[in-house]
């Protein structure tokens, strides 16, 4: 690592102090544990003995969690549907202490939920409940208006797009024109996004985006090989974006990081020891990248804090928010000579 460990432990002590705001599709995860120790009799697939039944927030909702877990106060718009999923999301947002007057409830359409069916720690089948449709017209209107309403209140914007409907060109005209008038910036109340396909052609005025490989080799053009095809790939969607910083997630070859106006990008390896389930790790790397830099911490020691956060999520099973006590001890675990 670049970063000494006492930057990074002052870096995480700083996070605590940042009031995050997280809009975006809001995901039930629900995961059936079981055991298989038979094929079924009436098709070639395995027959799973449910042993347990928990719910998880996903999403969006798994973003705000992890920045629970570092000790960020967070808000969260998005929505729900009008059924006892949505309840249930509502329960789990009391529970962790997430802010949540900005959800608002489509009547028209259900809660998003992923089933994740588990067997001796690996997925047999995942299961989507979801409608990826626009909201209508009124609904985005009016939510773009609620989450115009919070921004001012937080120190960080993280917007998760998931592809279900809640991110439109009605809300990110929303956000350009904040940024213009000076109440979103890179150096005073930065908005980071996780990109989905569905809305590459719109993306504008972010200060800083989060595509995996897959996400920005398809939005940029450019076939990810090694260092510098990121490179290069990360420089098209700084223009293509209008974006002040490009994190592109690399899996197993790590990290990289573009800042408009550096002559070289930023390449930090990859921190994961045993890699058991990836789902949720992306958020990891969001939530904490992006209260880094609004807490004032340098792209690199923001970089290699969510690259240890990454490492800590992938290695255990289905979606988790790392906390503060778990990256103190990476931490601890990494500088140790």
């Amino acid at each position: 690592m670049y970063s000494s460990k006492a930057d990074l432990i002052k870096t995480l002590d700083q996070l605590h102090k940042v009031t995050a705001l997280v809009v975006g599709d809001i995901i039930l995860d629900r995961y059936i544990w079981g055991a298989v120790d038979r094929i079924s009799p009436e098709a070639p697939v395995p027959v799973v003995d449910v042993k347990k039944v928990e719910e998880r927030l996903g999403g969006a909702g798994n973003v705000a969690r992890n920045l629970r877990s570092i000790g960020a106060a967070v808000n969260i718009c998005g929505f729900i549907g009008d059924d006892k999923e949505g309840q249930m999301v509502l329960e789990l947002f009391k529970q962790d202490g997430i802010g949540h007057e900005g959800v608002m409830i489509d009547r028209a359409r259900p809660t998003s939920v992923k089933t994740r069916v588990i067997a001796q720690s690996q997925q047999v089948v995942r299961i989507d409940r979801e409608v990826r449709a626009p909201h209508n017209v009124a609904m985005r209107e009016g939510f773009a208006a609620v989450v115009d309403t919070h921004v001012d209140s937080s120190n960080a914007i993280i917007l998760s797009d998931y592809g279900k409907g809640v991110v439109s060109e009605t809300l990110l005209r929303r956000f350009s024109l904040a940024r213009e008038a000076g109440r979103i910036g890179l150096e005073t109340r930065p908005l980071m996004l996780d990109p989905h396909p569905a809305n590459y052609g719109i993306y504008g005025q972010v200060c800083i985006a989060k595509p995996n490989r897959r996400e920005a080799e398809a939005a940029s053009g450019v076939r990810i090989l090694d260092r510098m095809s990121a490179a290069q790939a990360a420089e098209v969607l700084l223009k293509k974006w209008q974006a002040g910083m490009i994190l592109v997630t690399l899996g197993e070859d790590g990290l990289l990081i573009r800042c408009a106006g550096d002559e070289e990008p930023l390449m930090l390896e990859t921190v994961a020891r045993q890699v058991f389930d990836v789902s949720g790790a992306g958020d990891t790397v969001t939530a904490i990248f992006a209260t880094a830099v609004a807490a004032g911490a340098s792209p690199v020691l923001a970089g290699e804090l969510a690259n240890i956060g990454a490492g800590i999520a992938v290695s255990q099973v289905g979606t988790v928010a790392v906390g503060r006590d778990a990256l103190l001890e990476e931490i601890e675990r990494l500088t140790a000579d």
